[in-house]
């Protein structure tokens, strides 16, 4: 008598292969991703403008910040977009981050100064 196996019987898993499956189905990696990104930018920025901005998604490697004011985007635009580019490209060099887009955004800030 012959027994027939469709799929190799395997072994138990790794444990790392296992973590790994959970992460990625948990989407906890993604988490941790932002929570870099968003660290990074405090660093870069500063927490005086962080507190009035919000970092959103990155497309096609152009990270995407939202500011809480008109004046707040236009000065980042205009006179720190290419510092804080290269200081976000030094703190994440493996994000692939190649420009930075300021938009409008309609948040609350914790202006209590």
């Amino acid at each position: 008598m012959t027994i027939r196996r469709d799929k190799p019987e395997r072994g138990p898993e790794r444990i790392g292969e296992i973590l790994s499956q959970l992460f990625t189905a948990r989407g906890w990696g993604r988490r941790q991703e932002r929570l870099h990104v968003e660290r990074a930018w405090e660093a870069a920025a500063g927490m005086e403008v962080a507190r009035k901005t919000r970092v959103g998604a990155t497309r096609r490697g152009e990270l995407e910040i939202e500011v809480a004011n008109a004046s707040l985007l236009q000065e980042l635009n205009h006179f720190h977009k290419k510092r804080l580019l290269a200081e976000m490209k030094k703190r994440l060099p493996a994000a692939g981050i190649t420009g930075l887009r300021f938009r409008a955004g309609s948040f609350e800030t914790d202006d209590t100064e």
